[in-house]
């Protein structure tokens, strides 16, 4: 199912908002995206320490957007961000051969966490 699908089907819960978090390898795009959710100019992007939160609204629906740093040293963190989420963006830089290896054990490790089963 597509993002949008996705966040049809959320705007018909009761709660009118859903959650999303971006996750990625740091210089991934997470915060270009979370940006330009947030209709924001994106010719500066600063990397991101620790975490950025926007709440994007549109026609009555609320969207809690988390951007988690990407750094080596954040990672272990990852896991604490995954509680009640609706979706999750995992973001990886496609031009960036040299690191794919890297995003994909990254990956792995994410996938495994009980926490992402009712996601």
């Amino acid at each position: 199912m597509g993002l949008l699908s996705i966040l049809r089907n959320l705007r018909q819960s009761p709660e009118q908002q859903a959650h999303l978090l971006l996750l990625g390898l740091d210089n991934s795009g997470k915060t270009t995206l979370l940006k330009q959710l947030a209709s924001e100019d994106i010719s500066h992007i600063v990397p991101t320490q620790g975490f950025n939160i926007k709440c994007v609204q549109t026609s009555g629906f609320k969207l809690n957007v988390w951007d988690i740093g990407g750094q080596r040293s954040v990672r272990p963190f990852w896991r604490h961000y995954l509680d009640n989420i609706d979706v999750l963006i995992y973001v990886i830089d496609c031009s960036d051969r040299t690191r794919f290896q890297e995003t994909i054990s990254e990956l792995t490790k994410l996938l495994e966490e009980d926490k992402l089963a009712t996601v």
